[in-house]
């Protein structure tokens, strides 16, 4: 059977440079928006220009040229969207309702992947502002889908490795502590780590698998389930040294943000 042709949204940010990665690697056609908006930033031109080198097809489109997106949607048969939708890099997430409308308009997509790979946000009712909104924006996208009746896939990976792991778990940095770490509560909750390229690997695999069709495909390795607890562990036996434990609790980490 013919691999789908793909549509790569956001293919030179932290999760779409991986995206074009992973659908090249498995044999799609892959092709990645190109947008008027990146202006002077020759960082994302000069990736933009890498992934056309691996093999990427480059489509022009913008968000603010209506036309232009339902002309590069109707290159394809899926579209993979990798808006960001952190607040401490970019946060587009509602702009994805305009390639919703793309979509609906073109007509031919067989499968549309939004801006997701996080948290199921549809289990995310009782986050605390400011860190609810991308949960909320990500179910006013998923409506728009489901009412245009696009078909679709949500990936929930749960926490990326890069920002929850090597930090064991601590905010406000990516790597890990020398002689304390904060803990949170008790430190044994557990949550879910994922590697970024296998996030965009496990991605790719849904495309054309009728089993994903419409449904949310939960990634969740195992061996990746541990608690901040295990992390640090994991990491004093790795330098042979062990932290001072600083415990933080869920009332003192609320009356922090306010």
């Amino acid at each position: 059977m013919a691999k789908s042709k793909v549509l790569i949204v956001g293919g030179t940010g932290f999760i779409g440079r991986r995206m074009v990665k992973a659908s090249l690697a498995q044999g799609h056609p892959t092709y990645v928006l190109q947008r008027p908006e990146i202006g002077l930033d020759t960082d994302k031109l000069q990736l933009l220009l890498s992934v056309k080198e691996q093999g990427a097809r480059l489509v022009e489109g913008s968000f603010s040229d209506h036309q232009s997106l339902v002309d590069a949607v109707k290159q394809v048969d899926v579209v993979i969207c990798n808006i960001s939708g952190v607040h401490f890099r970019s946060h587009n997430i509602l702009m994805q309702l305009k390639l919703v409308e793309a979509i609906k308009e073109a007509g031919n997509i067989k499968r549309f992947l939004p801006s997701e790979f996080g948290m199921d946000p549809s289990r995310m009712g009782h986050a605390l502002p400011p860190g609810n909104e991308t949960f909320l924006e990500k179910m006013v996208v998923r409506k728009a889908i489901e009412d245009a009746g696009i078909p679709f896939t949500y990936v929930s990976a749960n926490a990326f490795a890069c920002y929850n792991a090597a930090n064991l778990c601590q905010l406000g940095t990516l790597l890990p502590p020398r002689d304390k770490v904060c803990l949170y509560g008790d430190g044994n909750v557990k949550a879910i780590f994922l590697d970024e390229d296998d996030v965009a690997t496990y991605t790719v695999k849904t495309i054309d698998d009728p089993r994903t069709l419409n449904k949310t495909l939960y990634l969740r390795p195992p061996q990746n389930i541990l608690s901040q607890r295990q992390l640090v562990e994991m990491w004093e036996k790795f330098i042979g040294k062990e932290l001072e434990k600083i415990s933080i609790s869920a009332e003192d980490f609320i009356a922090s943000m306010k």
